[in-house]
């Protein structure tokens, strides 16, 4: 039996929460499957923080190395410290420590589902370049707190670094429908999205079954609303890909069904998987996240592991439940609730 070593990072707020429904629900189906799971849970979040003086320990990085796949919950607690930190201490260093380029978010509507779109059979998968680009964090500031500073802030495109994540966008896409959408802002960022752009067309060559549109940011985010059902496989930038990605979220019925995966393409280390809705500091502790988007990403999670069947398994309960209308109204169903409900389908 195969058996696989996964490290639970439940972070802060309805991380913690949404990563135990996750959890038994990969429990329960890997007592069904042939495969058992291994756990090893690590206590890093705003509270670690603040007890240490960091969001991990310095060998947190060596230490997650050795585990085949990474679950978190949310990181953030932004009253008791900046995102700027959280996001640089933990988060971050993952995925450019485990060169997870590419972030991955699917975003349909699950049956019984009500989005705020009148269209309703789409189904788009974002591919969002994960580790350069708007996030690099390169720059700086000087002159602080005087009426003379100057703060810069630079993005950093390499070849590889664009040339891999449009590669892997045209690879999803000759495995799905065959379109892939190329978004940049190449009119008014005439260096770095021109350079996306003109790799796009390079590659297109090597993928003539695949069906190629480059769009303007605004344009991408007025046909995600407009025509949803048009778009396939979307591929952009850190930046880019991060908002299309919230407003992918919206129109699927909102951030308790968005779930991601950080993929290492290459396998050479783990990748990680998440909901993307984050720490949700007013609703923390009260039992009413919705956790779909975890256990979503934990199916995600098991499909990269190599048992796609248990990962379809999982997404049929879910499906199953919100059939049945528990999880589809924000805030109506408690955690527990939503979670039994999907177990319930898997049995």
């Amino acid at each position: 039996m195969e058996t696989y070593s996964i490290a639970l990072i439940p972070g802060d707020g309805i991380g913690q929460d949404v990563t135990a429904a996750a959890w038994q629900v990969l429990e329960r189906v890997s007592a069904q499957s042939s495969f058992a799971l291994e756990a090893t849970t690590f206590p890093w979040s705003c509270a670690y923080y603040k007890e240490t003086g960091a969001m991990m320990p310095s060998d947190g990085i060596a230490t997650l190395r050795g585990f085949d796949a990474i679950l978190l919950g949310a990181v953030g607690w932004p009253a008791e410290v900046p995102d700027s930190v959280s996001l640089h201490g933990l988060l971050l260093p993952i995925r450019k420590a485990f060169v997870q380029y590419a972030n991955i978010r699917p975003h349909r509507l699950m049956p019984g589902v009500e989005g705020p779109l009148k269209a309703r059979n789409f189904d788009i998968l974002c591919i969002r370049e994960n580790t350069e680009g708007e996030y690099s964090g390169a720059g700086g500031r000087v002159h602080q707190g005087t009426k003379d500073e100057v703060a810069v802030e630079t993005s950093i495109f390499t070849r590889t670094g664009v040339e891999r994540i449009l590669r892997f966008g045209f690879e999803q896409a000759r495995a799905r429908r065959g379109k892939l959408a190329s978004v940049t802002k190449s009119n008014a960022q005439k260096y770095s999205m021109v350079f996306w752009d003109e790799i796009t067309e390079q590659l297109a060559a090597e993928y003539p079954d695949v069906a190629v549109i480059s769009y303007h940011i605004d344009a991408m985010a007025a046909r995600m609303v407009m025509a949803p059902e048009s778009l396939d496989v979307v591929v952009a930038s850190n930046l880019f890909g991060d908002i299309l990605t919230d407003l992918g979220a919206a129109i699927q019925g909102g951030l308790g069904f968005a779930a991601s995966a950080n993929i290492n393409p290459d396998r050479s280390a783990p990748s990680m998987f998440e909901p993307v809705h984050g720490s949700a500091p007013d609703i923390a502790h009260l039992g009413v996240a919705n956790p779909i988007a975890a256990i979503w990403s934990a199916a995600m999670m098991l499909e990269h592991l190599g048992e796609a069947a248990a990962a379809e398994r999982i997404m049929a309960a879910i499906a199953a439940a919100t059939s049945a209308g528990i999880g589809t109204v924000p805030g109506r169903d408690r955690t527990e609730t939503i979670t039994a409900a999907v177990l319930a389908a898997l049995d």
